[in-house]
């Protein structure tokens, strides 16, 4: 699913009607059907009404549904090979190994996840975010429930490269005073999926207000803190298993820290060279023994 059309849907979602709404959902549901299939298969299956699909893509700001069509049909045009070999390949696993083969098959949603993001980021956007965030006077991470260890993560990581980086209400810290100095010079980076902490969607609001710029990182056009976002990335948790997968979350989340240690040059390689010389000398980490 294309970056550009998930980002309208979040923004325009909120102010759907209901049957639009229905529509949206199919659309960012079924992309690969809806690239394929006939505006008239498309409604019948849905059991709405052809003009609906039409209401919907001028409600997003395309001139006609074939617009829509169009930019969804680019977005995956990379992935539709992938998607036949994937299955392809599970299939053949799964007939000679059985159909328990669990391991096989989240291995390759995970894949698909990591895949199916890689080819759809706008890598324009992504380079911006990075920007921004290296010229940030403070990052601040947020995520709570499920992706707490997601941000603990990248906190952790970043400030190798960065002291400008902190993790917001971390071990019983008001996370309301993390909050209050921010301005239009700090950056927020928010992880959240269903079921959505309301403490972190109103600190998204929170710090939208202040000017800060608000980077949010969910996994579905209907995360309530996609209003507040400047800049918003879905990345799929598509899978097997009863939970959401953070799999190619966390593949994207250490591509930015990755990303960002390449902006910083000698400076960056010196600091973290002096952290990690800390680290040893407090006994914090051992190195291995040969």
């Amino acid at each position: 699913m294309s970056e550009a059309f998930d980002i309208k849907l979040a923004s325009a979602y909120d102010g759907l009607s209901a049957k639009l709404k229905v529509a949206a959902d199919f659309v960012a549901q079924h992309p690969v059907d809806v690239a394929t299939r006939s505006l008239r298969a498309i409604a019948q299956e849905s059991e709405l009404a052809p003009a609906t699909y039409s209401r919907l893509a001028r409600a997003l700001g395309y001139e006609s549904f074939e617009a829509l069509r169009d930019v969804i049909r680019l977005s995956i045009n990379r992935r539709v090979s992938s998607f036949s070999q994937r299955a392809e390949k599970l299939q053949s696993e799964i007939g000679s190994r059985g159909p328990d083969n669990y391991l096989a098959a989240y291995r390759d949603a995970c894949v698909d996840n990591i895949q199916s993001f890689a080819a759809s980021v706008d890598p324009e956007i992504l380079a911006e975010t990075v920007v921004q965030l290296h010229n940030a006077r403070r990052v601040l991470v947020l995520g709570a429930l499920g992706s707490t260890g997601i941000t603990e993560h990248m906190a952790y990581v970043a400030n190798f490269v960065s002291p400008s980086w902190t993790l917001g209400g971390r071990m019983g810290a008001s996370l309301g005073s993390g909050l209050e100095t921010l301005d239009q010079e700090d950056a927020v980076i928010i992880v959240t999926k269903p079921p959505f902490a309301p403490r972190i969607i109103r600190a998204a609001e929170l710090a939208r207000e202040r000017g800060a710029k608000v980077i949010v990182i969910t996994d579905t056009h209907k995360c309530p803190a996609l209003r507040y976002a400047t800049t918003a990335f879905i990345v799929p948790s598509d899978g097997p298993h009863f939970f959401t997968s953070y799999t190619a979350t966390l593949f994207f989340v250490e591509t930015i820290v990755g990303m960002l240690a390449s902006q910083g040059g000698e400076e960056t390689r010196d600091r973290i060279a002096a952290v990690e010389s800390n680290n040893r000398r407090l006994h914090e980490v051992r190195d291995a023994e040969a």
